[in-house]
This record gives structure tokens, C-alpha cells and sequence, in this order.
């Protein structure tokens, strides 16, 4: 038996269309999401397939602002994304979807109780992507992150489960959101600059004399200037801040859920480890936590996520 299936059979999903859907978003998750996908494999089987679900509808959006394809027009994409909204809203109020993410989606927002709102504010800053290209400063940037990182820290919190009421959770929650996001935005400078958009806040960029026409000189020559370090340095202690304001977090959810979310917490932020080490150059290389590191984080993470399922306790509230 595949580990995939293993996962449908332990969540109760018997339905063979319904197994597809999931299996698709498990796809996109591992190909898109491979450090969170490697934390996700600490969680107890029968509640990575909610996970994926969400992840996967997050990454298949995505791809329609960012993968878009030969002789795709913003146009293009915002048509598609109209079309994702009209099917998107029946899906949540109880229909049918014929797309396999949706109909993933669908099962996963029913079974947890998730509010259409969250899809909402997510869809609302993918078409953010599609008109805006800088952000003036940080208030501004949360703005976009809010729909694109924080809503997905709140929509996963009821899949994992917690140990307080969910309100007191969901600060924390969000903020992991913002701090993954904002960790790949600075690992992804160039990447985000061949698209034409720069993420990082234009206030503190200028207070280190940085610009977007600097920004794409360092992408160019894949060399970073003095300047541009600095600003980068800059951006990391925000980052910093954003996991030091989520951390608290981790011990308000279910035991078994802990080791998952600290894995994931632990391998994104080595990723601004791997920033600082080489002296805030994202333009050189790409950083990423290698294999090795992460399965060093996965093996014992793994351990304790067994030991807290062997220990009786309460059962959280997991559905509605």
C-alpha cells in the first residue's frame, strides 16, 4: 500500500472520484511545497490529506498568476481567475465542482468548518499579482499577505488542531503564514524580478539606497551590491520578528500536530540562516535546507509525533 493511499484510507475518503482530487493536490503539494511537504509527513496520516487539499487549491492558483504559459496575457489570467471564482463559490456552499482541486477543497472546508472568507481574501491578493508590482512598505505588503500566506496559517489551524480555544491560536497561526511567506520572498528577489514584481517594502529598500533598477542590476550580473545587502539584512530581522510572533503558537496546538508545525518552522527559518550565512546574497544562488538537513529535522520530529499519539488524552475538536 502507497503512502498516499494509506493517508485517504486512515481520513475515511472512500469515494473514488474523491480520492483522485486529493491525490492531485498531494501531487502539487510535494512538486511546489517541499519543505512544508516534508513537515507534513510528521503529521498522523488521517490529517495530511486536509492539508494537501489546502496547500494544493493554494498552489494550483498560484500557478495560474505565476506559470502562465506562452502568449498568456494578464487578461488571460484574470479571466481564468474569474472563472475559478464562479466555480469556487457553489463548491463552498455544498455543490458539486468538477475540477479535482475544488471538489478537495470542497470536502476539506466542509469537514473542518473553514469560512468562505478565507478563500476570499486569498483570491483577492492572486489578482493583486496581476496589478500590483511593489509595495511601498511593510503595512502595504501585509495588505497582499494577508490573502496569500496569514488566511492559509488560519485555514490549516482547525485541520491540526489545538489545545486552546481556536481564536487564541490564530494570531500565531497567521503570523507563521506572513514569516514562511516573507522567507521566500527574500530567497526569491530575482525570481520575483523576472516576473516584475518586487516584494520587499520600497521604505526600506530607499533607507539603504535601493531601488528596483539596483535590484535588477544584482539579478543581472548575479552580484550583490554592498547596499543591496544591507536592506536584505534589514528585511531578515522583520522576518525574525514574524517567527518570533508565531512561535508561542506551536504549543497551543494538539501534541501530535506540534512536531509537524516546529519541523516546518525549524526548515524555513534555516532558510534565512542560509541567507545570513552568505552575507544577504539572494542572487547568486538560490537557498535552500538540503535533503540531509531535512530529514535530520523529520526523523526525531517524526519520533515525538508518535510518542504524543500513543499518550491517552481528549480528543480535539478536528470537524464540525
Amino acid at each position: 500500500m502507497s503512502t498516499a493511499t494509506f493517508e485517504l484510507d486512515a481520513a475515511g475518503i472512500t469515494p473514488e472520484p474523491l480520492r483522485r482530487a486529493y491525490l492531485r493536490c498531494r501531487e502539487l503539494h510535494a512538486h511546489h511545497g517541499r519543505t512544508y511537504f516534508t513537515a507534513t509527513r510528521v503529521l498522523p496520516p488521517e490529517r495530511r490529506p486536509g492539508v494537501h487539499a489546502l496547500y494544493g487549491f493554494a498552489r494550483w492558483v498560484d500557478d495560474i498568476v505565476d506559470e502562465p504559459g506562452p502568449g498568456v496575457t494578464a487578461v488571460d489570467q484574470a479571466a481564468r481567475l474569474d472563472e475559478v471564482d464562479a466555480d469556487l463559490a457553489p463548491a463552498l456552499d455544498g455543490g458539486e465542482p468538477g475540477e479535482p482541486v475544488l471538489r478537495a477543497l470542497a470536502h476539506t472546508v466542509e469537514r473542518y468548518g473553514l469560512p468562505a472568507a478565507y478563500f476570499t481574501a486569498f483570491m483577492r491578493s492572486m489578482r493583486m499579482d496581476l496589478t500590483v508590482t511593489d509595495y511601498r512598505d511593510l503595512d502595504h505588503l501585509r495588505e497582499y499577505m494577508y490573502g496569500s500566506a496569514a488566511v492559509i496559517g488560519l485555514q490549516v489551524l482547525p485541520v491540526l488542531g489545538t489545545v486552546v480555544p481556536r481564536e487564541e491560536a490564530e494570531p500565531p497561526a497567521a503570523a507563521l503564514g506572513e514569516a514562511f511567506q516573507l522567507t521566500n520572498f527574500l530567497r526569491d528577489t530575482a525570481e520575483d524580478l523576472a516576473r516584475g514584481r518586487v516584494y520587499l517594502p520600497a521604505d526600506v529598500l530607499a533607507d539603504h539606497g535601493v531601488d528596483r533598477d539596483l535590484l535588477t542590476h544584482c539579478a543581472r550580473t548575479r552580484r550583490p551590491d554592498p547596499r543591496a545587502r544591507r536592506a536584505i539584512a534589514a528585511l531578515v530581522e522583520v522576518n525574525q520578528d514574524f517567527y518570533r510572533a508565531a512561535e508561542p503558537g506551536i504549543a497551543m496546538l494538539d501534541p501530535v500536530a506540534r512536531p509537524c508545525v516546529a519541523t516546518a518552522f525549524r526548515l524555513y527559518r534555516a532558510i534565512l540562516d542560509e541567507i545570513t550565512a552568505a552575507d544577504h546574497d539572494v542572487w547568486s544562488t538560490r537557498h535552500r535546507v538540503s535533503d540531509a538537513r531535512k530529514f535530520a529535522a523529520a526523523v526525531p520530529a517524526l519520533a515525538r509525533s508518535l510518542l504524543a499519539r500513543s499518550v491517552p488524552r481528549p480528543r480535539p475538536v478536528l470537524e464540525r
